[in-house]
């Protein structure tokens, strides 16, 4: 198997903290951050066992293009990516809120809605409708950030009356989620896919609302193939997509969905291989470019050296 990026254990001189996310190491540098995306691939909330060769430079590099192109919306947190894990910008301090916008009944809406449920945070969705349908206006559906755990949902409502931000604050961050989800829906038609449902989160820098972590990518964002995608939702055939749903399902296949008392399975080499495959695929559908290669046989000892010279 190719070498993987598990995880980071560097030391700086001049480095203030640490965090290690999900799937980032965060690295601290008084009011700048650096981040470090790994190979580590997440879901339900949990880290999986095995890593996952070059997902860590695929999702650097889509985060990095699309947040580029959210500079002409909201302000963003980045400012350098000298490495292909590697992004450097703002240390925010975040709102504790997922903005979690759907244009199509998929994921976690699907499931809610196939258990019966009409209204998801507060906001109804119509009868009869189908898997992989579009909502006749896409739907905001925020979650409460959680350090450790599930997130959860939460309706506008109850986002004001926990005080969680302004009226003022939360309706800035409604208009950023929709202008930015229609800015990576026109993006992703172009490339023949639709971007079924992503989240963006949002943080604070001096005083301003800044777009955090990252955007649009196979982890955050939902892809369906646009080719065929209004037969197989006459004929009730599930739709092609470039997302990590499929790893989803992998895992509920295999009797996991983080539920308490399940037992994490291990991917088999094969499948390992399978999601490189299909973070690959959407990364060259999408940027359409070259997937950089690294200059060091080393990639840790070459992070660590850009970092340190960068930080000096």
């Amino acid at each position: 198997m190719k070498q993987t990026i598990p995880a980071t254990y560097f030391h700086f001189p001049t480095q203030t903290d640490f965090y290690r996310g999900k799937v980032r190491d965060v690295y601290y540098f008084g009011d700048k951050i650096a981040m470090v995306t790994t190979d580590r691939i997440s879901a339900f909330d949990h880290i999986l066992n095995q890593a996952i060769p070059s997902k860590g430079k695929i999702l650097n590099g889509v985060a990095t293009h699309f947040l580029k192109s959210a500079e002409s919306i909201v302000p963003t947190w980045l400012e350098a990516s000298p490495h292909p894990n590697l992004s450097i910008g703002k240390m925010c301090k975040p709102i504790m809120l997922e903005m979690v916008i759907r244009g199509y009944l998929a994921g976690h809406s699907w499931r809610e809605y196939k258990a019966g449920k009409r209204i998801i945070c507060g906001v109804p969705m119509p009868d009869d409708m189908k898997e992989g349908q579009a909502f006749p206006t896409p739907i905001i559906t925020p979650a409460t950030k959680a350090e450790e755990g599930h997130d959860v949902d939460i309706s506008r409502e109850d986002i004001l009356a926990q005080n969680i931000v302004t009226e003022q604050v939360l309706d800035k961050l409604y208009d950023y989620t929709y202008k930015l989800f229609e800015l990576g829906s026109k993006y992703a038609n172009d490339k023949g896919l639709i971007l079924v449902d992503t989240k963006y989160e949002f943080g604070l820098y001096n005083g301003e609302i800044t777009l955090m972590d990252e955007i649009h990518t196979p982890d955050s964002s939902r892809y369906y193939i646009s080719d065929g995608y209004q037969d197989r939702l006459d004929n009730n055939t599930q739709q092609k997509q470039l997302s990590k749903e499929f790893v989803r399902e992998w895992l509920m296949d295999n009797n996991f969905q983080g539920k308490e008392g399940q037992t994490l399975p291990d991917m088999p080499e094969s499948f390992v291989n399978t999601v490189t495959e299909r973070y690959t695929e959407l990364y060259h559908t999408l940027i359409d470019a070259h997937l950089a290669d690294y200059e060091s046989d080393d990639v840790l000892w070459e992070m660590e050296t850009v970092l340190g010279e960068y930080f000096s």
